[in-house]
């Protein structure tokens, strides 16, 4: 069989968030396959196109009209003036699949064309968009009572999941970070779901790029992501409360990242160095430099800062809801917690250094297993279930 012609519209492909960074190293994937790949994305050019070997990407600028969803993310209701370059690059391409990252501009083209060309759509879920909506009513709280508000947001988290799972029914495979969603997929649209996981980078994030002196006096925790309501960033201020009422002397916060609630964070954290957004060595440095990661999010689908950190060598916290959990090896890579007992978890390792340092080797240990090329392949053997005629035709069909 030949090789799967694959165009691919992601969500944002230049940003700092997961469906960014899965989507950079796809592209690359397939440069190192050398596998016939289209990536249609937005960005910061006007028009642009690039041939990479197999790979080519068409680059579109968003409108003056685009929306501000997140710091760096938009939507841009107008996006549609490129349909026809859009047209043109999928006519020379001839994909076999069109593959989409979630009902964004991009993902909408991406499943109208699919039907236009009559191809399977491909669409994997990274962002859960129902519990988003309902911890962004927030600012309703004033106004409600506490059982009023909480039926307010199962209205709103069901409503929006089934909107979402409307667009995810015009798939005929679909891909989830983890065997959770997977089955969550499958009852909401009665699509077969396949893993989608998320690799790591370890030789850029390793132990070996920590610059801190040993036995330096100081428990530093960090923080990667975006500074924003879903994320839970507000636990960070009462672990770092509840760590001194424990006694735990010398702790230090890093955050990188932005967002929304950047200003109250710093207004609730003591001892914190506000990064901002960083990148390559930089930011493999600064997890480096950790002790733990603290990342309290309950919505995240996967948790890439996670599997980060433990290829850091730093192991790290997090919930007992989403993605997560998944990554974390509960008393071994670092802690699955409540939000009520973070400080307690972070305490017991600040107050033993060989348990940290038994745990840091760990962490180290399980990211090693882990690889961008080993996601990719169960991706490409997804695609291979809903096209094998297609791919028995060495001309292809259009």
């Amino acid at each position: 069989m030949r090789a799967v012609r694959v165009a691919y519209f992601p969500d944002s492909f230049h940003e700092v968030n997961g469906v960014a960074h899965t989507s950079r190293n796809f592209v690359a994937y397939a440069m190192r396959r050398e596998l016939p790949f289209l990536c249609i994305r937005a960005g910061t050019r006007a028009e642009a196109v690039e041939q990479t070997g197999a790979v080519r990407t068409l680059e579109l600028g968003r409108s003056r009209a685009a929306v501000r969803i997140e710091k760096d993310l938009k939507f841009d209701a107008i996006f549609w003036r490129h349909s026809d370059e859009i047209a043109l690059e999928l006519e020379r391409f001839r994909p076999d699949v069109i593959h989409v990252t979630g009902p964004s501009e991009l993902g909408l083209f991406g499943a109208y064309f699919a039907r236009r060309l009559g191809i399977p759509l491909a669409a994997s879920w990274h962002t859960n968009l129902h519990e988003y909506a309902a911890r962004r009513m927030g600012w309703l709280s004033p106004h409600l009572s506490r059982r009023s508000m909480a039926k307010a947001q199962h209205g709103v988290e069901a409503s929006t999941l089934w909107l979402t799972a409307q667009f995810y029914r015009q798939a005929e495979v679909l891909f989830a970070p983890n065997r959770e969603l997977c089955a969550m997929l499958e009852g909401v649209t009665g699509r077969p779901s396949n893993l989608m996981q998320r690799g790591v980078d370890t030789e850029l994030f390793t132990p070996e790029r920590r610059t801190r002196k040993a036995n330096d006096g100081r428990l530093v925790l960090g923080y990667v992501g975006r500074l924003s309501i879903e994320k839970n960033v507000a636990l960070l201020g009462r672990v770092e409360r509840e760590l001194a009422a424990r006694g735990v002397r010398g702790v230090e916060f890093v955050i990188a990242g932005h967002g929304g609630e950047e200003a109250a964070l710093r207004r609730a954290l003591v001892r914190a160095k506000f990064a901002g957004v960083l990148r390559g060595n930089a930011l493999a440095t600064a997890y480096a430099d950790m002790d733990l990661l603290v990342f309290p999010s309950h919505t995240d689908t996967f948790g890439n800062v996670v599997l980060e950190a433990l290829a850091s060598g730093v192991p790290a916290v997090v919930t007992p809801d989403g993605g997560p959990k998944y990554i974390v090896e509960d008393g071994v890579t670092g802690f699955v917690a409540k939000d009520d007992g973070f400080s307690a978890a972070i305490a017991a390792v600040a107050q033993s250094p060989a348990r940290l340092g038994q745990m840091r080797a760990a962490a180290r240990a399980a990211a090693l297993m882990c690889g961008w090329d080993a996601v990719f392949d169960r991706v490409y053997e997804g695609y291979a279930a809903v096209l094998p005629a297609r791919l028995e035709d060495s001309a292809g069909t259009f």
